[in-house]
């Protein structure tokens, strides 16, 4: 008798139509995730993996194939899964706090009082180490900052899935780092079941439990899932000289540019 995945993608395919014409982005796309992975997505522009991680948040339906949440079909946006975009998306007139809150407030308005749901907050907000400027806006904090409190808002919602489309491409490359050891850290106290996607080798394999590569479109699908054999916690600097860093970084490369390239015609 198999076990049930936490989540799983069956048989996945996504075309889109304009008109007469008709795109197919994804096709046969199967992915097994258990609870507490920290599985990344990576590929070429054009491969569907925003596309896929839509389909998860339940912001895009599938055309065909199903998407499993603990033996549930996915089949529209939920509290159980949320999303941190690029852009941190956060309301401008609201505080770091009211950001949060408002999330809290809608997930869980019946569920705990007043004073509960601002322990809450801020014991997220703490999380990320924002709880100093609870009181700012989001103009008066740095880019690196606003995303933090995206992740935290996140995090309020107690989603079974995490998912990040791509959180930290935006950053210069220090805060992303600093970003990259935070969410390494709340993912190993939190032990929270995260998919994210990144065009980012360093950055997949330092995360990852598993990096999941997409071949090319039209038609993209898995081409290689890739375990990351590295114990945690994982320190950056240690890991530039370790030897199973190094080739699974290699084996990333390899696939991404020498057995799936970009055509030329995409390239230009």
């Amino acid at each position: 008798m198999t076990t049930q995945p936490y989540l799983k993608f069956d048989q996945i395919g996504m075309s889109f139509r304009r008109g007469q014409m008709a795109t197919e982005v994804l096709r046969d796309v199967n992915l097994r995730i258990e609870r507490g992975e920290f599985v990344s997505l990576i590929g070429h522009s054009g491969c569907g993996k925003s596309t896929l991680l839509n389909i998860l948040g339940g912001l895009l339906k599938s055309t065909s194939g199903e998407v499993f949440l603990e033996g549930e079909v996915v089949d529209a946006p939920g509290p159980d899964r949320a999303i941190v975009f690029q852009n941190h998306s956060l309301l401008p007139w609201l505080t770091v706090y009211g950001n949060i809150a408002i999330a809290v407030d809608k997930v869980f308005g019946s569920s705990k009082n007043k004073a509960e749901r601002h322990d809450w907050v801020m014991h997220n907000l703490e999380l990320v180490q924002m709880a100093q400027a609870r009181d700012k806006r989001p103009h008066e904090v740095s880019g690196g900052m606003k995303q933090r409190v995206g992740i935290a808002r996140a995090l309020a919602m107690q989603p079974k899935v995490l998912l990040m489309d791509e959180p930290f491409g935006a950053l210069d490359a220090l805060t992303r780092a600093h970003l990259q050891d935070s969410v390494m850290e709340i993912h190993a106290r939190l032990g929270n079941t995260v998919m994210m996607i990144t065009h980012d080798v360093d950055e997949a394999v330092l995360l990852s439990d598993r990096v999941v590569m997409m071949t090319n479109g039209p038609a993209a699908t898995i081409g290689e899932i890739l375990p990351i054999n590295l114990s945690r916690p994982r320190r950056r600097l240690e890991l530039a000289t370790d030897a199973e860093y190094a080739r699974c970084r290699a084996a990333v490369l390899e696939f991404l540019y020498a057995r799936h390239r970009v055509p030329a015609r995409a390239a230009a």
